[in-house]
């Protein structure tokens, strides 16, 4: 009798993404002619600069051959300009250019620990970290952050206290999916105190540094004194030019023996995508005014999310950057509450998809009651968004009771 394989402990554990399990209910409320606000997903619904679209449309070889595995020279030389604009000086050989932000991020891990090592995040945190890690073979130690602090790092102790023998890296996010904390350069030198100290890695995933408010300002790892042997950033072009689709990022780092290392990555998955390189390098020339509008568009869509859910009820905070943000919904299960959603509720032909948070947490039982909620709609659709989901909330507590808050 013939036997059937099984698929390896890996792969039964690899988590599912919050982001998008609910997708097939997604399809059905839509195959029933339901017009379904996505606010589960970063994909912002702002045009791409022309400058991009233009690289792209000005290809016109015979053929489209491999590029170098570090990336083409002619996009290296544009990153090099590009992150001088930000304050961080750069040379060639510090950049790798990647298939996307999600590439940088599972290549670095493996670089900087061995299956079975640790690595700190401070929770919530972008879903797919948990995925990363456990395809690198890593254990992720969470450190809790709080919505009553607008997800601010905890006391520096507590995160000190995570660090042990097998600790090889702590990673950070900010601006920050899903919370849009934006960590303070006093945050961010009391972490890279601890990283010089301890002697780990400290990996920033840097990827909204455009889309800060209120007069905040990026502070990138990078600009840090006395990092050079410690600091990973890595980044990508999907956010900052509303170009999901174009699957380039890069990792950044002066450590040259880490860079070695993941240069030999890079050559054994051959090289990253040559067109899109080619428009990413191009978009570098996008002119400031872009961003500025752009900007000014998120942070309109920011404050009516916010002043909308505060009138629902809902516990949430202003953030401070990206266009995220976590509400703590006044119900005992956003998963049930975000799959009832797409299931049950109509209002006026429409409903509502919204990414359960407990999947961004690694501590088992939190984030049972919170949603993250993309603010990557214009203006118009958020309120419309915000009618549909208020009517919501309404019906679900008529409807599941004391129970279901």
């Amino acid at each position: 009798m013939a036997r059937v394989p099984e698929v390896s402990s890996r792969g039964k554990a690899m988590p599912a993404s919050p982001i998008r399990k609910l997708h097939s209910l997604c399809v059905a409320a839509q195959n029933e002619g339901v017009h379904v606000f996505h606010l589960n997903i970063g994909q912002p619904d702002i045009e791409s600069p022309v400058e991009l679209l233009r690289g792209y449309r000005e290809f016109s070889d015979s053929v489209l051959p491999y590029g170098p595995s570090a990336g083409l020279p002619a996009y290296l030389k544009k990153l090099i300009i590009y992150y001088e604009r930000w304050g961080i000086p750069l040379s060639e050989r510090d950049i790798l250019v990647t298939t996307g932000g999600s590439e940088a991020i599972i290549l670095t891990l493996m670089a900087v620990a061995d299956p079975g090592d640790e690595i700190i995040i401070p929770e919530p945190f972008y879903t797919n970290y948990n995925g990363f890690a456990m395809m690198a073979g890593l254990t992720v130690k969470p450190l809790t952050t709080r919505l009553e602090d607008n997800f601010a790092l905890p006391p520096l102790d507590q995160l000190e206290a995570l660090v042990g023998p097998r600790t090889r890296a702590i990673v950070l996010c900010s601006p920050g999916n899903p919370t849009g904390a934006v960590f303070t350069r006093e945050e961010l030198d009391g972490v890279a105190d601890i990283a010089r100290r301890r002697g780990v890695f400290v990996i920033a995933d840097e990827v909204y540094r455009e889309f800060v408010y209120d007069g905040k300002k990026h502070v990138s790892i990078l600009d840090l004194p006395g990092m050079d042997e410690h600091a990973v950033m890595v980044d990508s072009i999907s956010k900052r030019y509303s170009a999901c689709g174009a699957r380039i990022g890069c990792i950044v780092s002066r450590n040259s023996g880490f860079m070695n290392s993941i240069l030999r990555f890079g050559q054994a998955r051959l090289c990253p995508p040559t067109v899109d390189q080619i428009a990413a390098a191009a978009a570098v020339d996008t002119p400031p005014e872009y961003f500025e509008r752009v900007i000014e568009e998120y942070d309109c869509r920011r404050r009516l999310l916010h002043q909308r859910l505060l009138g629902m009820g809902v516990d949430c905070k202003l953030p401070g950057g990206a266009f995220y943000m976590v509400a703590r919904l006044p119900v005992a299960d956003a998963d049930h509450f975000a799959a009832w959603l797409l299931t049950d509720h109509r209002h006026e032909g429409t409903t509502v998809m919204i990414a359960p948070a407990n999947g961004f947490y690694a501590t088992p039982g939190l984030g049972q009651s919170e949603a993250r909620l993309a603010y990557v709609l214009n203006c118009g659709d958020i309120d419309r968004a915000m009618d549909s989901l208020a009517a919501g909330l309404e019906a679900y507590g008529s409807t599941m009771g004391a129970h279901g808050r």
